[in-house]
């Protein structure tokens, strides 16, 4: 039986931050539920969804050994974008044949735009 990773639970203490930046830099809308704490985050396209909860009082968050890696054609202009729009990117990295940069979102996650994988 195939199985899919369709969604990613985040932990977090600042959901609005978050919501603000996956929205403005990936694309992604908002869907909330009345009385449900978990904020839905869904991609523009296929993709994972992203499902934001409140952090416990004392969890880390923003952990190194997760990272959020989002497809792009072209990650030199995206990079440039995402910059105008507040989000700086680290360094292109080259590897086998594509490029990469990374950043954190505001709850320390790591993210990463990469041309390694093509969109389906």
């Amino acid at each position: 039986m195939q199985t899919d990773l369709l969604s990613l639970i985040l932990y977090t203490s600042k959901t609005d931050e978050m919501v603000e930046f996956y929205r403005t830099h990936f694309g992604y809308s908002v869907h909330r539920e009345p009385d449900d704490r978990i904020v839905e985050l869904r991609p523009p396209g296929a993709g994972a969804t992203l499902l934001l909860h409140p952090a416990a009082k004392g969890q880390r968050t923003g952990q190194s050994a997760v990272k959020l890696v989002f497809v792009c054609d072209d990650v030199e202009s995206f990079c440039k974008t995402s910059r105008q729009r507040g989000l700086s990117f680290g360094a292109l990295h080259k590897g086998h044949g594509y490029v990469f940069a990374n950043a954190k979102d505001p709850s320390g996650n790591s993210v990463s735009v990469s041309g390694r994988i093509t969109a389906v």
